[in-house]
């Protein structure tokens, strides 16, 4: 689960500055929007929206928000038709990214999506032109405050797939059929995580030692990010450290 790792750690690097943006907040708005409406407004019976809401909590999204959005889904406001989109193309330097959007017109994403792609040396691909490379797991992470041993215990004998002790988490990976067994069951041993989603873990990584093409990537990926429709970004590159810090987003 390599991949996943090193994906992760870019990811965290750029956390700290998209925390600050307000383009999250509406992401998490269209999280739960689509979670009510799919799944009903009680979270307690709809899984998908309790981990959204708690998603929504940990990002700093005000509760008033997080209630409106979910009267929105469930059909008690006045409600945007999102549906869930699936993009894919190349990076420069070959990086394979996918991306999942929530849009409510689909020719403007599709428009801007290309238009990122274009101005950062990518490429806009077809349906699984690389989503093949990407493999669908659920990923449930826990503060290093837990014991690893118990929780590798309990998570093992909950077919989960594989725990990972990483540089600030330890994190369990499932299949996306047994995501929700696994989160509730280590609910129910004591186990409660401080994230908890589903995400497209690479099967092999490109490793990026040019910085050129490092910052072209990650701009690509930046932009890509800062879109309204977008949800999440996926890309299958391994960028070393000392590189990283010499990219300028």
């Amino acid at each position: 689960m390599s991949g996943h790792s090193k994906w992760a750690n870019i990811k965290n690097k750029k956390a700290k500055t998209d925390s600050q943006k307000a383009v999250v907040f509406q992401k998490y708005s269209r999280e739960l929007i689509v979670a009510s409406r799919l799944g009903g407004p009680d979270p307690n019976g709809n899984f998908r929206l309790r981990t959204a809401i708690e998603k929504a909590k940990a990002a700093g999204l005000p509760n008033d928000n997080i209630k409106r959005a979910i009267e929105k889904g469930s059909g008690a406001g006045a409600a945007d038709n999102y549906e869930e989109l699936t993009y894919e193309g190349y990076a420069a330097g070959g990086v394979a990214v996918v991306l999942e959007a929530m849009t409510d017109n689909r020719n403007r994403t599709a428009g801007d999506v290309r238009s990122i792609f274009t101005k950062f040396n990518g490429n806009l691909g077809e349906s699984n032109c690389v989503s093949w490379m990407f493999d669908k797991k659920g990923s449930i992470e826990f503060d290093k405050d837990v014991d690893y041993e118990k929780l590798f215990e309990a998570a093992i004998n909950l077919d989960a797939e594989d725990v990972i002790d990483e540089e600030d988490c330890y994190k369990v990976i499932t299949s996306v059929e047994g995501f929700q067994s696994v989160v509730e069951g280590l609910e129910a041993e004591g186990f409660k995580s401080s994230n908890a989603e589903l995400t497209r873990i690479p099967q092999n990584n490109i490793e990026i030692t040019d910085v050129k093409i490092a910052t072209s990537v990650m701009r690509l990926i930046d932009r890509l990010e800062e879109l309204d429709d977008v949800q999440n970004v996926y890309a299958n590159c391994d960028i070393p450290e000392e590189i990283l810090q010499q990219v300028e987003v």
